[in-house]
């Protein structure tokens, strides 16, 4: 008895829809620009390499972008430079989404003067005038006369609120800031500006045109970040809903391994336990 082609056509489909739902898989990572500018797209490429079925869509739009998307069910993945907030966490259980935050490397604050600078090192207290607006001109910290001008992110960013949390005892920014949507932003414009003052992630420190100013003496580096000496230190996460299971587990434990933290240190990171 001949078997009817269209029952042999049928079973071959089924095969085809079993072998692409297994090799075509997509992790969805949404949030900070710190990790998603430089560090996860070069991990995901790397990932990718001995995952080749593996695709990812990587939207690197702040902190709070990501924490949201895992809330609302948008993302496998949020990329955050801060921990969750209390009211994020409120939200997320309300949904049923239980928030787990996953260490991915640790990373400091710089702040950037323009390369041409005569200020090599401030303060800490100097750091928060500046930045509140206290202080307007660069002759009342050392510098040659002009007029400041302070460059952070915007609020979305985590690194918006730690800046703020860790370099000026919370207090608002200066009304004159410019808000920058990433860290290269920044980098660019105080580059660009004799007058510029900013921050970003250790990895976008050694952006031409900028040099990083020393916080009372101490520079970001892996030995000041991790002693606690320098002072505008913090981890970076991953937050996911509950534990990962399959590829973005595998995704995530990746990040974290030896050739992940490598990865993280060559982008600028400081690695997790160095």
């Amino acid at each position: 008895m001949k078997t009817p082609l269209r029952f042999l056509l049928g079973c071959m489909l089924a095969t085809v829809a079993a072998v692409t739902s297994v090799s075509a898989q997509k992790i969805v990572i949404k949030g900070s620009d710190t990790l998603g500018a430089k560090l996860v797209p070069i991990l995901a490429e790397e990932f990718k390499a001995r995952h080749p079925g593996v695709s990812f869509e990587i939207a690197a739009e702040g902190s709070s972008t990501g924490i949201a998307a895992v809330i609302d069910g948008t993302a496998d993945i949020g990329m955050s430079s801060r921990s969750a907030k209390p009211t994020e966490m409120s939200a997320a259980s309300a949904k049923g989404v239980e928030m787990t935050e996953h260490v991915v490397a640790f990373d400091g604050l710089a702040v950037i003067l323009n390369a041409d600078s005569p200020i090599s090192d401030l303060r800490k207290r100097q750091v928060e005038q500046i930045f509140t607006g206290a202080v307007t001109d660069w002759a009342a910290v050392g510098g040659n006369p002009g007029e400041i001008s302070v460059y952070t992110r915007n609020t979305s960013s985590g690194t918006y609120s730690d800046f703020k949390a860790l370099a000026m005892r919370k207090r608002d920014y200066a009304p004159s800031s410019q808000k920058m949507a990433g860290n290269e932003q920044i980098a660019s414009e105080v580059a660009g500006n004799p007058n510029g003052i900013g921050y970003v992630g250790l990895a976008y420190s050694q952006a031409p045109g900028v040099k990083v100013a020393t916080i009372d003496g101490h520079l970001p580096e892996a030995e000041s970040v991790n002693s606690g000496e320098y002072p505008y230190a913090r981890p970076t996460f991953y937050y996911t809903n509950g534990e990962p299971t399959g590829i973005v587990a595998e995704f995530i434990a990746f990040t974290l391994s030896e050739e992940g933290q490598r990865i993280a240190a060559q982008v600028g990171f400081v690695p997790v336990g160095q």
